[in-house]
């Protein structure tokens, strides 16, 4: 059974697709495996945080990027918040951003 990907909301799709043209392919062959294979598909493609929550690692000529995402029941992978880093760490109030929302998600399907 293959898994679904699905976005936290239209604007979050938006940012995703508005990444550099490198970075943007990268996203689309690394979300093709996780459609087959599932959200974990290990470092350096993704990386767990705990709690749930995932980072999809984008490296390409314009620079890096990451996407959160966390996984649902039903094989769906929900893609939560999107960004170009510009240093080494990712930034904690990226980090948030995602949190918060999975944190939406996760209340909205408990109900």
């Amino acid at each position: 059974m293959s898994y679904t990907i699905v976005y936290y909301s239209e604007a979050v799709q938006e940012e995703i697709r508005a990444l550099p043209a490198t970075l943007l392919a990268r996203y689309f062959c690394l979300t093709d495996r996780m459609e087959e294979y599932g959200a974990n598909l290990g470092y350096p493609h993704t990386e767990a945080f705990g709690d749930g929550l995932f980072e999809l690692r984008l490296k390409g000529v314009e620079g890096i990027a990451r996407v959160f995402y966390c996984t649902l029941v039903g094989k769906r992978i929900v893609m939560l918040h999107g960004f170009v880093k510009k240093s080494p760490k990712t930034p904690p109030k990226e980090r948030r951003i995602a949190e918060a929302r999975m944190k939406e998600i996760k209340n909205a399907n408990s109900r």
